[in-house]
This record gives C-alpha cells, structure tokens and sequence, in this order.
C-alpha cells in the first residue's frame, strides 16, 4: 500500500499550550487508520490537522509538515479550499443542513460548480448508495434531512462528504452519539468505503478500533507512543502504556 499522508515532525501549540508532540506517522492509502488513547490526548486535535481545520481556531501554531502528494499542505501557497474538497471530514455528531436530504448532498457539488440537475441527480444517488441509504431515502429526497434518525442523518453526512468525491475521509468518533445498531451500520459502511478511499477515525470505544481498522495509533499527552498494524498493537504491543490503556487499566 502507497503511504497518501506523510506526517513529519508536527508540533501544534494552542497559544503556549503544546497539545501535539513531534508526530511522524505516514497514513496509507484506501485502508482504515484508528486514532485511539484517552480523553485530551491530542486525537480530535491532530485528525484536524490533516485538513487545516485548525486553521480555523485562533491562537493555534502549527510546526512540521503534512505531505499530501509531495507538497507539504502546511506551505505558504497550500490552496485550503481544494485541500478541504479533497480530504473530506465527518463529525461526531451528525450535522445535516436544515434543508431537503438532496440538497445536503448537493450542497458540496454546487459549491464547486456543478448546475447541470442530472449531474446533481446522479451524483445524489451515486453517494446515497454509497453511504448505504439511497433506499431509505429514495422516495422523500425532498423532505427534510431533519426527519431522519439519527443514524441515518450521520449516514447522510458521510453521503454528503462523499459527494464531492474527496480522495480521504476524515471521521472525529463518527458513531459516538449512535445507538448499536446505528453504529454497526456505519461500521459496516467504513469497511465498504475504504475500497474506494483512505480512511482516518478517531475512536474512543477500542472493540471499533480492533473491528474496523487496519492500522492502530496510539496517543497520549500530545504523543503517538505506538504506531503500527490493528493485529499487532491489540495483541503483541510493543510498550508497556499501550497495553496498559488496551487492558483498561487507565484510560
């Protein structure tokens, strides 16, 4: 697998606050990459870092390189716009527009210049199916994305991210505030969209971690103390804290 993401030596400073440490860490290409470690420890911080959401917080630092294809996106001349349409982002809680269900998806599209409406039509259908929804959804794509579960309405903001066609998908505890079942849908649909695109999720619940990913960090203070396969970093860590935190004796 091509490395997609080459983190080097990334320091980020809230004010004087150093809230991430020196990462280096190089994310793979269409494979699931799990950000798991305590409350605090940088996770939500750094995923944020490989889109320039950070940028829009204030009195934030950032030192280090974020390599997207051989450019560094933390560059003076980094177009953020078209970095942000290509590395897309999902939140913890759900978050559709209080709009029809089809204009959520087309929102992202329009914005970059789409206005032919049988384009739109295929682009709504394309990412509704790929976010394993269009048949919920289908006949009431004009109703309000509100009415939706919750679970669902996280499905449509994955639809929503996928509509833009980005090349990674960005995902902060993306089932957190979903019931079981809910939660197993979006499981599943991580497994299905990593065919397609690079994945990096931020969990607390370690069994999602061990289900879903390929690949394991683990934070702490700011810190990745190991970095490695799911497999080897659940059975055969390689420092003391890592299994401390997995074993559940903190954390």
């Amino acid at each position: 697998m091509m490395d997609i993401l080459k983190v080097k030596d990334l320091n980020l400073y809230y004010g004087k606050n150093h809230a991430i440490k020196d990462i280096n860490m190089n994310i793979k290409e269409k494979a699931v990459t799990a950000l798991i470690g305590p409350s605090g420890c940088g996770k939500s911080t750094f995923l944020r870092c490989l889109n320039r959401m950070n940028d829009l917080i204030d009195n934030v630092t950032v030192k280090g390189e974020v390599m997207f294809e051989d450019k560094n996106m933390y560059s003076g001349n980094y177009d953020v716009t078209e970095l942000r349409k290509r590395i897309g982002m999902v939140f913890q809680k759900p978050n559709p527009f209080p709009t029809s269900i089809y204009n959520n998806i087309t929102y992202g599209p329009k914005l970059h210049g789409i206005r032919d409406k049988k384009k739109l039509d295929e682009i709504v259908e394309k990412s509704l199916k790929g976010a394993a929804l269009w048949d919920e959804v289908k006949d009431r794509l004009d109703k309000s994305a509100m009415g939706l579960s919750g679970g669902q309405q996280q499905r449509l903001c994955i639809a929503r991210t996928l509509a833009i066609e980005p090349e990674i998908i960005l995902m902060d505890e993306p089932t957190s505030a979903l019931d079981p079942i809910s939660t197993a849908k979006v499981e599943e649909l991580i497994q299905e969209i990593k065919k397609k695109y690079t994945v990096v999720i931020v969990t607390h619940n370690m069994q999602q971690a061990a289900r879903i990913s390929d690949y394991t960090a683990f934070f702490l203070t700011g810190e990745v103390i190991e970095f490695n396969n799911t497999d080897d970093i659940f059975t055969n860590p390689r420092d003391k804290r890592t299994e401390d935190y997995i074993t559940g004796r903190f954390g």
